[in-house]
């Protein structure tokens, strides 16, 4: 079992510059390793596994976060985890938030090949296609994990899963599902069609309503959404890949739903077609 390290005084300590400069994509990509923060996020992290192997690698913790945490910290000692004891200054180098929680972990890579999500025979599947914004990212995936999905695609075109706004957002879902990244937007949709999975397009021109597909019993099968870009939403050319584009009606006077809460809203519907279609009604109970 790792023990904790002497506390690192200084910011400048070779781990803490080692730490400090995963927060730009081209040092997560050399390494394979990201950050992760706060208590939910580092507990979920202790716990992974892939493939046997554990993900937390590191952790930083201030004395008073490792005292008010101490099951956080047992369990990523016994993953092997290297605990430091650290001080605030410290902590707040690290940390790409303005309020750090007092603990900042590294994590290896854990993204899933997107071959072993297709050998999975998925029901239900969110496709992000052109999705800019970290934090509208990593909102979606826990929203993806909230409804049950059992996997999450990122295309080439979209925002790096191991941004730490995305890994913020997801709020530990990033460690629930599996994840493939950099996946081209025709492999996909190519891919999980031929695994038999319906592709849904989500888009506010839609020539489709939502409440019409749910009405007319289609969504009951194995389904993937494409979420497009937060501003100008899914390409022409990404639509056409789909079997059917599909609209949120809006039954008040709101403008449009932004990227989340569309997907949100669409996971769930076809999180509660699938379980009606079992003879379970909901989504939240049998």
């Amino acid at each position: 079992m790792a023990s904790a390290s002497p506390e690192l005084i200084s910011p400048r300590s070779p781990r803490v510059s080692a730490a400090r400069r995963l927060a730009r994509r081209n040092f997560r990509g050399k390494e394979r390793l990201f950050l992760v923060e706060g208590p939910q996020a580092v507990r979920e992290a202790a716990a992974h596994r892939a493939d046997g192997t554990p993900t937390l690698v590191e952790l930083f913790t201030t004395v008073e976060a490792a005292e008010r945490y101490a099951d956080i910290i047992g369990g990523a000692r016994q993953a092997g985890a290297r605990v430091h004891l650290a001080e605030e200054q410290v902590i707040a180098d690290i940390s790409t938030t303005v309020t750090p929680q007092g603990l900042v972990g590294i994590c290896r890579f854990l993204d899933t090949p997107f071959e072993d999500i297709l050998k999975a025979r998925p029901k239900l599947v969110a496709v992000l296609a052109h999705v800019r914004d970290p934090g509208n990212a990593g909102t979606v995936l826990r929203c993806a994990d909230a409804a049950g999905a059992e996997a999450v695609v990122l295309t080439d075109a979209s925002v790096d899963l191991y941004n730490p706004k995305a890994v913020r957002a997801s709020v530990g879902s990033l460690f629930h599902l599996p994840v493939a990244v950099g996946v081209p937007v025709e492999q996909a949709v190519a891919g999980l069609k031929d695994a038999g999975v319906r592709i849904l397009a989500a888009d506010g021109a839609g020539e489709d309503d939502l409440d019409d597909e749910l009405d007319k019993g289609t969504m009951g099968g194995p389904t993937a959404w494409v979420f497009g870009n937060e501003a100008w939403g899914l390409p022409e050319e990404t639509r056409a890949l789909a079997d059917a584009v599909v609209r949120v009606p809006i039954h008040g006077k709101a403008e449009s739903l932004n990227l989340a809460t569309a997907a949100a809203v669409c996971l769930y519907a076809s999180a509660r077609a699938q379980r009606a279609s079992t003879g379970c009604r909901s989504v939240t109970g049998s």
